[in-house]
């Protein structure tokens, strides 16, 4: 394992941890934490955002430019992950099987279509 990869490994780990720990905090009423859980939250996101960036650095690769694309594929991937939860919200906790499973997999295409907005077709 490249060391660029294992300090990735290791701030993501942190960092993904923070957000959970923080959404759990902040969405689960028994705990009465929400305004700690929404600092937990943000830190872990400015650690996962510091991630990507060092993980750059070490591997020689440019910052990431903010054009139309970059900012496209972000609009779709936060898009398609929100509409992938709220399906299964919907079948899962509201009992709306049909619809939740529909908007469920709304969710899943516009995930897909990530690849080729991406990648591009060749």
């Amino acid at each position: 394992m490249k060391k660029s990869n294992f300090v990735a490994l290791i701030l993501g780990t942190i960092g993904v941890v923070f957000f959970a720990l923080g959404m759990c905090m902040a969405l689960l009423p028994e705990w009465g934490l929400f305004h700690q859980g929404i600092i937990c939250g943000v830190i872990g996101l400015v650690v996962l955002l510091i991630t990507v960036a060092i993980w750059r650095k070490m591997e020689g690769k440019a910052p990431i430019k903010l054009n139309g694309k970059t900012v496209g594929a972000v609009v779709a991937g936060v898009l398609g992950a929100l509409l992938l939860g709220v399906g299964m919200c919907l079948s899962m906790v509201f009992g709306q099987m049909v619809l939740g499973i529909v908007v469920g997999v709304v969710g899943i295409v516009v995930l897909l279509m990530l690849i080729p907005l991406t990648k591009g077709v060749h």
